[in-house]
């Protein structure tokens, strides 16, 4: 009588592994979905006018129509502008974000627990390493996001910057290096509400779909709870994505703070204002988290082996 194959597990991930495995998938990710990035933060500052600049009429319409845009004025590769600092975030932010959530979790969860985590500790270990996570990180933001905001200029017009370290040196230069962490208020709050939607609810989809007939742990199911997790997260981060933005889009003082910020766009722009960019913002953050999900949950194959159980 044959032998019946032995059922194999994988040897658990080390932090070192995990942090790699986690910054190497959310710059893929960024690579990939940076144009749409562009998009949406360009229809979130459409509207406002920048220090020393000339308030205009929108000319962006949806996120087809921004892209089509400035492709058309700027060149395609205006897409990617801020890519650097991007991958800056995604190395630190990203890394931190994604390879702290299971150890922080377990920390909250306890030992001796038994059968699957709380939602409510997901949550809270969700919300713990994006806090921290952007704290480190929140300058690669800054830097991003003026440099996404800049568009089309007059012809003689230079640039504020001439690129992300350029940028960098700029800011802390001219503004104060505490400037380079303008915005930190709504930048902690939004990253640490979109971290907690889209860990807790990637692990929490991914629990519940392990549990139905015919799904396992493939392909399939990581893009599903990718997709669940990049909608949750986008419904409960855009009202603070917006304020970020708008107070990372500017070297000036328009705002006096997070609340000031929320205050004069709800009274200037209007309630919808929060949701400004939403389809792009979706299909920038779901398309981000499927990409992140798929490339992680195979990187992370690299740092472990098949063991028999």
């Amino acid at each position: 009588m044959a032998d019946e194959k032995k059922p194999k597990t994988r040897t658990p991930i080390s932090l070192a592994g995990t942090f790699i495995s986690s910054a190497f998938s959310a710059s893929v990710a960024e690579v990939c979905t940076i144009p749409l990035d562009t998009a949406k933060v360009r229809l979130q500052l459409q509207g406002k006018a920048l220090a020393g600049e000339v308030n205009v009429v929108p000319k962006y319409r949806g996120m087809v129509g921004t892209i089509a845009t400035i492709a058309r004025e700027e060149g395609t590769m205006s897409l990617w502008r801020g890519i650097v600092p991007g991958l800056h975030r995604q190395i630190l932010f990203g890394g931190l974000r994604i390879g702290l959530y299971e150890p922080v979790k377990n920390l909250y969860i306890g030992p001796n627990h038994v059968g699957d985590a709380p939602l409510y500790k997901k949550i809270a270990a969700g919300l713990t390493t994006g806090a921290l996570a952007i704290a480190v990180a929140s300058p690669t933001d800054l830097v991003k996001v003026r440099l996404q905001a800049e568009g089309k200029l007059p012809p003689g017009v230079p640039r504020r910057y001439s690129g992300a370290m350029n940028a960098y040196s700029t800011i802390a230069k001219q503004e104060g290096v505490t400037k380079l962490w303008t915005g930190l208020g709504p930048n902690v709050a939004r990253n640490a509400i979109i971290n907690a939607a889209e860990l807790a609810s990637y692990d929490q989809v991914k629990q519940t779909l392990l549990k139905l007939p015919g799904f396992s742990d493939n392909v399939v199911t990581h893009l599903l709870s990718g997709l669940g997790a990049g909608f949750i997260a986008v419904c409960v981060g855009s009202p603070v994505d917006v304020v970020k933005s708008r107070m990372m889009g500017s070297s000036s003082t328009a705002y006096k703070g997070t609340v000031d910020c929320f205050v004069q766009t709800l009274k200037n722009d209007g309630l919808m204002a929060f949701y400004k960019g939403f389809l792009p913002n979706f299909a920038r953050i779901g398309s981000w988290n499927v990409v992140m999900f798929l490339t992680l949950e195979q990187t992370k194959k690299l740092f472990t082996k098949e063991v028999e159980a």
